[in-house]
């Protein structure tokens, strides 16, 4: 684990190469798994008050979920997250004309209608975040469905960190993310 600021980062993030490829997988990590996205508080409250300008972009059973169950949902970990439809894909669910799998709430933020782009722990996939103590810990979720990632992040020789630059900034600041390169500079190429 890398230290920096108040993040303990997992090694596997400056080593393993990665790089969604949503023509393969169609973004079926918004479709499968066994819960939805992590919200934090502000993400939840941002959502209560501001899903009546998103619920345009939700499909029917999207819309319906949420209006049965609200912005979000308890998982059974006891965290808060994105209600799913049927037990399956997220409410925010929504497909393009290809397909593949967006975000409605993404959609509404690229439409100038909300000033928030996604759900975090959306942007930052497939790094997972959890708290040690006052630390953020930063760990590569390892996902059979993102085997073509893994290759088309080795075809780029895009490392994860590199290849989530934005929603890290998002997340840490342009700061933390210069420290982060100074990491693999230092600790991962050398080694190389």
């Amino acid at each position: 684990m890398i230290a920096i600021d108040n993040t303990l980062i997992s090694d596997d993030i400056f080593t393993e190469f990665f790089c969604c490829n949503l023509e393969a997988c169609k973004g079926c990590c918004c479709v499968e798994g066994n819960a939805g996205a992590p919200l934090d508080d502000d993400e939840i409250n941002y959502l209560e008050e501001h899903i009546e300008l998103i619920k345009p972009y939700l499909t029917e059973k999207g819309l319906e979920t949420i209006e049965n169950t609200g912005v979000f949902e308890i998982a059974m970990d006891n965290t808060a997250v994105t209600p799913l439809v049927n037990r399956a894909e997220c409410a925010y669910l929504v497909y393009n004309k290809d397909g593949i799998a967006e975000c409605a709430i993404e959609k509404a933020f690229e439409d100038g209608k909300i000033s928030y782009q996604k759900p975090i722990s959306c942007h930052l996939y497939p790094i997972r975040i959890s708290k040690v103590g006052d630390s953020d810990a930063l760990n590569y979720d390892r996902w059979t469905i993102c085997n073509d990632a893994k290759v088309e992040g080795k075809e780029r020789s895009l490392k994860i960190f590199q290849f989530l630059k934005k929603p890290l900034i998002r997340k840490y600041g342009l700061e933390w993310y210069r420290q982060a390169i100074f990491v693999e500079n230092e600790f991962f190429v050398k080694k190389s």
